[in-house]
């Protein structure tokens, strides 16, 4: 009996698809990856965004690319790292996009999970990555998984507001059910592409309003220090 992946509701929606030939080709290639390469994030904080918010409570989905490649930043939910580590550029270009848009002040650490907390999916569309190596992992699995987890998602009565940020998380629109669910999309916030729609999308307050619009609750979106 293999060792069970996911101790929360998303076991009982994606449980069938690591029985999948596509994801036992994608695992033998891991294994060999985290043996012979360095990867992040670390194999046991892979599944961080779904172990962190359950299926239940998804009201909100932040999609990114694929994980940091630098060293000690990737934990397992999208653009967060860990306190103690210094903010990569995405990450303090979403704190600028936050202060404009809400008013607070950046955090001076990056740890995402309060917003976890809240029912926001920190997911990436591909995640692993090896070291130093942006996109090394693409077409290998993750993309054919989270696209499971957008499909599962569609089931949700209670509306998802979905942030799309950059081509990669943008493809997945076609998966969601915009007549039940809503899309707030722009341009990456990385430092090469922030200046050319990312700034002053208004993410943050878009999703509240929707949130509130279709009866639920409104997002925190202040990182405290």
């Amino acid at each position: 009996m293999s060792k069970q992946i996911l101790h929360n509701d998303w076991h009982d929606k994606l449980s069938n698809e690591f029985t999948q030939p596509y994801y036992q080709a994608l695992k033998e290639f891991l294994v060999n990856e985290y043996q012979s390469k360095t990867i992040y994030p670390p194999m046991d904080q892979i599944y961080n965004a779904l172990h962190f918010t359950p299926f239940a409570d998804v009201k909100v989905v932040i999609l990114g690319q694929d994980p940091y490649h630098g060293p000690d930043q990737a934990h397992g939910l999208s653009f967060s790292v860990q306190k103690g580590v210094k903010l990569p550029p995405s990450l303090r270009n979403i704190f600028k996009e936050l202060q404009s848009d809400l008013g607070y002040v950046p955090s001076t650490h990056g740890f995402l999970k309060e917003w976890s907390d809240q029912g926001v999916l920190l997911l990436n569309t591909t995640l692993t990555v090896r070291a130093g190596e942006a996109a090394s992992h693409y077409k290998k699995g993750w993309e054919q998984f989270t696209d499971k987890i957008i499909i599962s998602l569609n089931e949700k009565q209670s509306p998802i507001v979905y942030i799309l940020w950059g081509k990669h998380a943008q493809s997945k629109k076609a998966l969601i059910d915009t007549d039940r669910h809503f899309v707030i999309e722009s341009v990456h916030p990385s430092p090469l592409s922030a200046a050319g729609g990312f700034f002053g999308s208004k993410p943050f307050s878009q999703t509240n309003e929707l949130l509130v619009n279709s009866g639920q609750a409104p997002i925190d979106w202040e990182i405290k220090n």
